[in-house]
């Protein structure tokens, strides 16, 4: 099964400056750094700032969502408030408020249980499919469940259980989010080899990388699943 978000990586044009959105609005700290691409410590899911310099590029205006401590949701309205026009969603007794980054990234920091402080782990990353059926039924080889669907059904929520992905065909979601194409993420699991083979037969390409396996999905995501 798969487990742990370790790695969301994102598509930006100046590198410099979407790092410096990343440090001063959300307040991550930098890992490492190099021509072409920056490494944000999102509460122990890297954040990967990456100029298209190679394959695979990083998401395009990806949807994602940061957890912080229920408590510091006030605090970070009304800081972030003062910089962006934010748009809020009430889900059940949980808040999430949403803004845009540099390359036009819709950023939701939502109200969780983790300790924090700040930004302590990404619990969501949005794909855009062209085929929803399909691509629902490719995730679930992989290793997620299916906790939600939209009425219209334009989107699927799934869960891996620590965190999870939402499949959207294309439109426009919440505070006019879109899902994000040429999507790159990193999954942590215990058996990379036998995740990998799950979907081998319906997978654009899959490739072995030093941790484990690139999987290239039938919409062109990219998903590595590596040991943990």
């Amino acid at each position: 099964m798969v487990d742990t978000l370790q790695w969301l990586a994102l598509e930006v044009k100046y590198l410099d400056r979407a790092q410096s959105f990343y440090e001063a609005f959300l307040e991550l700290d930098v890992v490492r750094e190099d021509d072409t691409e920056a490494v944000l410590d999102a509460g122990g899911t890297e954040l990967i700032l990456r100029t298209p310099s190679g394959v695979p590029r990083g998401g395009l205006h990806t949807h994602y969502a940061c957890s912080i401590p229920r408590e510091e949701y006030d605090s970070w309205y009304s800081r972030l408030g003062e910089r962006f026009e934010l748009v809020e969603e009430t889900f059940g007794d949980s808040k999430s408020l949403y803004f845009y980054d540099t390359e036009g990234n819709c950023v939701e920091l939502g109200q969780t249980t983790v300790e924090g402080p700040g930004v302590d782990g990404i619990f969501e990353v949005v794909f855009e499919v062209e085929d929803l059926p399909g691509a629902e039924a490719f995730y679930e080889r992989l290793g997620f469940e299916t906790v939600d669907e939209g009425a219209d059904r334009k989107r699927v929520r799934m869960s891996s259980g620590s965190f999870d992905i939402e499949l959207w065909e294309p439109h426009l979601g919440l505070a006019d989010a879109r899902g994000g194409v040429h999507v790159d993420v990193g999954i942590g699991t215990a058996d990379p080899a036998a995740t990998a083979e799950r979907v081998s037969d319906d997978a654009l390409a899959v490739e072995t990388i030093d941790a484990g396996y690139r999987i290239r999905d039938p919409d062109g995501h990219y998903i590595s699943v590596v040991g943990q």
